[in-house]
């Protein structure tokens, strides 16, 4: 009874968290688009405008849902929720804190890999059920995009889970030690590359949450608004809040895997506040990339994969396998 408590309550503390989380990380998109472009951005709705994100959410929710005379009804219905049922569940095995974690997996880097896996399908679904063409090459483009950026991404995770001989996330966070230089990121005595495979990792995070310079999925310029073209209202809301979700998991599998997780850089007060710090700055680098570097072409995004990051990472695993052996 004690452990259904305590699940319920880590619940809905996540609920309240991931609610703030995909609500006011548009707000700081928004606000730090301006900066960059020498503007102020949202400041109407509320005191620096921190109340815009509310009226944008209650503008969503009170339009209709239009479907398309073309779409599959079904696929059009159901990719929305689809794409943002990932979203939610992953964040069940992120270990905030030591004893900070809805429920502790031993396979529970596994399970974030094969759980964010959906949030391919559900774009192509979304982009097919709309009946219309840009949407289709854009979920064809996302597809190919995931499928392409999650082997270095998982390639490198296997490096991980070498180094530390563990899949579950708490534990590797825990084996990383208290100060800085013990985080897997400069672990050189396990790895000589582990600088430049957290970069890897970090490059393959921004294309799998369809950011830019990596935004194929969308591409305003090319492909209207890509594969939610058709959508509106809450649809549109859906897919706006599950690529923010995405982004904050993301980031928090980084800080996890290469940031020593709850562990702080000085050796002193380990916790959630360290996470959190290191998530968001990581957040707040992603909008920063996204407002400064320009968008990459298909190919050019499909040849930096398979040409570069794919052959690098399998080198890499065998450094590592070979590293860990000998020495």
């Amino acid at each position: 009874m004690n452990e259904l408590i305590r699940l319920l309550a880590y619940m809905l503390g996540l609920a309240a968290f991931l609610g703030l989380n995909l609500a006011y990380l548009g707000w700081v998109e928004r606000k730090g688009a301006g900066h960059f472009q020498r503007r102020t951005g949202p400041k109407d709705v509320g005191p620096y405008g921190l109340l815009q994100p509310l009226a944008d959410g209650l503008k969503l929710m009170s339009k209709q849902l239009v479907v398309p005379a073309n779409a599959d009804r079904a696929l059009y219905m159901c990719a929305p929720i689809l794409i943002m049922v990932p979203a939610v569940l992953l964040f069940v095995a992120i270990p905030f804190g030591e004893h900070l974690v809805p429920r502790e997996f031993n396979f529970g880097l596994l399970m974030m890999f094969a759980f964010a896996s959906v949030g391919g399908l559900s774009i192509l679904i979304g982009g097919w059920g709309s009946g219309n063409k840009y949407s289709l090459i854009a979920g064809a483009r996302a597809v190919s995009q995931n499928v392409a950026y999650e082997i270095p991404m998982l390639i490198t995770a296997i490096n991980i889970v070498m180094i530390t001989g563990s899949m579950d996330l708490n534990e590797i966070v825990r084996q990383q030690g208290a100060y800085i230089w013990n985080w897997n990121i400069f672990r050189l005595d396990k790895s000589l590359l582990m600088p430049i495979s957290f970069l890897v990792f970090f490059i393959c995070s921004l294309a799998e949450t369809n950011r830019t310079p990596f935004d194929m999925g969308e591409c305003e310029g090319e492909l209207v608004a890509g594969y939610h073209t058709e959508y509106g209202g809450m649809g549109f809301g859906l897919f706006m809040m599950a690529e923010y979700a995405n982004l904050v998991i993301g980031c928090s599998l980084t800080t996890i895997l290469f940031l020593g997780g709850w562990q702080s850089p000085i050796g002193i007060f380990p916790g959630p506040h360290w996470f959190l710090l290191k998530m968001y700055f990581l957040i707040w680098c992603f909008v920063w990339i996204r407002w400064t570097y320009p968008r990459t072409t298909f190919w050019g995004l499909l040849n930096l994969s398979w040409k570069y990051l794919i052959p690098f990472s399998l080198v890499n695993l065998l450094l590592t396998a070979l590293f860990i052996k000998v020495f």
